[in-house]
């Protein structure tokens, strides 16, 4: 006789399973990637990133921090990259460790662009952007906290690299163990470079319009889902985020276009920054709504969610999943605090970059269930 599948929830909550892409969770709440600049040698993972990523398994899924694509990609000092035999083999302690306690992780793989500084690239090499326009921003770099330093416009020949640059550290993503990749669109760094016409001043394929401002986007994540799967693929977009010196003229229309164009491609998620990253939740009228309506996969709703508004948000519709940050460094067990309405850990903002297991591995977990 057959077997008829589980009901879907007629409303959903926060705590239930979801489906995204080739990917079953076990809840709706995601660990979003969190910059935490501890790796060792070679840029690889910690010896203490699979005990870190492992103590927060119970996320229905983990993106992991941002992770370079290559050398040039770099922005601060200790942040894993994805690109060298040592650092796949890094990550592979982490995702086995994560999948050993029966979760997901995906990885965010990452170009910074014009936010870096030469002290952290190859010798002779300068940070590369859309255009040479410097970020007024800064960056962690060896000496210290520095202003980032004058970046070069690409050539349109070099565009091909950084495709494949993403589409390797896909192919090394899966090699590594990881479930899936998110492409980092947002926070101003290359992608988002190109995508908003603050940054963005180029007179050819990939600048001026819409259209060849979202080309870089799609060329890169096109190239990541036929090498991997467009069900383990996904994008993270910051529409109105100020960070890193960036701003559009038109940013509605503008990230409308992107996620149409993502859609085509049937990649499995969307994560959206609302607002500004870290900030304010409204500095810039947008209608997240109209966005999430381009878009036929799993949406994930992200910035400044509480347990409440992130319950709303699942049982209204607007999200499928609800990805949290700081929440998750000091609260390995955040799933079981929210399911039980339990106190939070406050976060030690002191240990947030570098250093060892301090504010790092050792945050305190409730008591076991009696």
């Amino acid at each position: 006789m057959a077997v008829s599948p589980s009901p879907v929830p007629a409303v959903p909550s926060l705590f239930d399973p979801v489906r995204i892409g080739a990917l079953e969770l076990s809840n709706r709440i995601v660990m979003a990637p969190l910059t935490r600049s501890r790796a060792g040698e070679g840029l690889v993972p910690s010896p203490l990133a699979a005990e870190y990523y492992g103590q927060r398994a119970s996320a229905g899924l983990i993106i992991s921090e941002a992770t370079q694509v290559g050398p040039l990609a770099q922005g601060y000092i200790a942040t894993p990259g994805i690109y060298t035999r040592e650092q796949v083999e890094g990550w592979r302690r982490v995702t086995d460790e994560v999948h050993r306690r029966g979760g997901r992780i995906v990885v965010q793989l990452w170009h910074v662009g014009r936010v870096s500084h030469v002290s952290l690239l190859p010798p002779g090499e300068v940070p590369v952007a859309p255009s040479a326009i410097r970020a007024s921003t800064k960056t962690f770099a060896p000496e210290g906290y520095v202003d980032v330093s004058e970046p070069r416009a690409l050539g349109i020949d070099e565009i091909p690299g950084v495709v494949e640059e993403f589409r390797q550290a896909a192919r090394n993503a899966i090699d590594a163990g990881f479930d899936g990749v998110e492409v980092h669109g947002a926070n101003g760094y290359l992608i988002d470079q190109f995508l908003r016409d603050g940054s963005n001043r180029r007179d050819d394929a990939y600048g001026g319009s819409i259209e060849n401002r979202t080309r870089l986007l799609f060329e890169v994540v096109e190239a990541v889902a036929r090498e991997i799967g467009p069900e383990r693929t996904g994008v993270r977009l910051a529409p109105v985020t100020p960070v890193n010196d960036m701003h559009d003229s038109n940013p509605q229309a503008l990230f409308e276009r992107a996620v149409e164009r993502l859609d085509a491609l049937g990649i499995a998620f969307v994560h959206v920054i609302e607002g500004a990253t870290g900030g304010p939740r409204d500095n810039l009228p947008f209608d997240y709504a109209a966005l999430r309506a381009k878009f036929r996969g799993a949406w994930i709703a992200n910035n400044g969610y509480d347990r409440d508004m992130a319950e709303a948000a699942v049982r209204e519709g607007r999200a499928d999943a609800v990805a949290f940050g700081r929440a998750f460094i000091a609260n390995p067990d955040l799933v079981r605090r929210l399911r039980e309405n339990a106190p939070l850990n406050t976060p030690d903002r002191d240990t947030f970059y570098g250093g060892g297991a301090r504010g790092y591995t050792d945050y305190p977990a409730l008591d076991p269930a009696p």
